[in-house]
């Protein structure tokens, strides 16, 4: 039989995720498998817990990787903190707002959503004015809005959120990893990412974290999780204590990889990761100038890490995609909803994160792009 693992080729990652992936998580992942109840595999179940602790800057006990990816990590989070009727408020601009609104819609929720325009940030003062007339048990926010490459103010919103008996939820999967992130500061009480974008590891996993209030909300419902694979209140029995409580086979692999790629990030310096992100933006940005192409984003709400590119009029997004891939092996990734066929989304994610991967695109948009010079 043909081995088709003989003929992958190496791709560039610079898309919405996957990133590129460092040979040192790549080599983790190959590591002996133990049992996941292994004491020595227990031992690095714990190290995770803590490295994740580090990265959120949290005190949150219940913190741990989901087996699954983020969107694995987003329904867990709303499966255990909502029941039928629970008022909740999503804050929505970009397609993964409104997947969580799917999802809590799904529970029975009474859900409210504030909408705002793609490609723009969440309003802090309409958010205010909103809260000003109801009670909510949950708000719910995307930090970095995937769809657009727009960063939304959660600090802004936690803050007012602060004296409220509501909980903040907050979607982190596109951020972790690539900018700070400050959980229990911002009064952050529900946070969900995934391994495979700035953490450069990949696609399997989800950090969740629980503050003390959401877990307490967890403890006092009425009814049973709905999803048991995904029920924390069960998952935590196995990884916390002394002795582990058997719930489901962890990905014991996948897990070597995500301690791998934490190590990493921790041991070149969370602010040096930060600076070498915000460096390739830029740096992509300037580029991207001079090839005549602008930003989606305003300056003032671009996410570093997801590049939200304006289509230039006449230019097949498709064929340039097509061509990068097949030409440059370099993947870059397509709009969607109402931006799918207007943007570009350019990933600097993680690993990806590197002057000589910027260099390498703009070469090859440089020569993929039809001259609009009329020469």
């Amino acid at each position: 039989m043909n081995d088709l693992l003989q003929t992958i080729e190496p791709v560039t990652l610079m898309g919405p995720g996957p990133s590129c992936v460092d040979a040192s998580v790549l080599a983790a992942l190959s590591k002996p498998t133990l049992g996941h109840l292994d004491p020595y595999f227990i031992k690095i179940m714990d190290t995770i817990k803590q490295q994740l602790k580090t990265v959120l800057h949290t005190r949150n006990e219940l913190t741990l990787p989901i087996s699954g990816t983020g969107s694995a990590g987003m329904e867990c989070c709303f499966v255990n903190l909502i029941e039928k009727n629970d008022p909740v408020l999503i804050l929505i601009n970009g397609v993964f707002g409104r997947r969580m609104q799917d999802v809590a819609t799904r529970l029975g929720a009474k859900v409210d959503t504030l909408e705002f325009d793609w490609g723009t940030p969440v309003i802090v003062d309409v958010v205010q004015k909103e809260l000003s007339k109801k009670s909510y048990k949950l708000v719910a926010v995307v930090h970095a809005e995937t769809s657009t490459g727009v960063l939304n103010p959660v600090p802004g919103i936690g803050a007012l959120l602060k004296d409220k008996d509501t909980l903040f939820l907050v979607d982190a999967v596109t951020s972790l990893g690539g900018m700070e992130i400050l959980m229990d500061d911002w009064g952050i009480d529900v946070f969900y990412s995934g391994t495979q974008k700035c953490l450069s590891c990949p696609p399997g996993l989800s950090p969740v974290s629980f503050s003390p209030a959401a877990v307490a909300a967890l403890q006092a419902r009425k009814t049973k999780v709905p999803n048991w694979y995904l029920d924390l209140s069960l998952i935590m029995n196995y990884w916390e204590g002394a002795t582990r409580a058997y719930h489901h086979t962890a990905p014991v692999n996948m897990l070597y990889g995500l301690y791998q790629a934490l190590c990493l990030i921790l041991d070149e310096g969370e602010s040096h990761v930060f600076e070498r992100h915000m460096a390739a933006h830029l740096q992509l940005v300037r580029e991207l100038d001079l090839l005549g192409l602008r930003m989606q984003v305003d300056a003032s709400c671009r996410l570093p890490m997801l590049n939200a590119v304006c289509i230039p009029e006449g230019v097949d997004d498709a064929e340039i995609r097509t061509r990068l891939l097949s030409e440059y092996k370099i993947e870059i990734g397509g709009g969607l909803g109402p931006l799918a066929g207007k943007i570009w989304r350019i990933g600097l994610m993680g690993h990806t994160a590197r002057p000589e991967n910027v260099d390498k695109l703009i070469q090859a948009l440089a020569a993929v792009l039809p001259d609009r010079t009329g020469n």
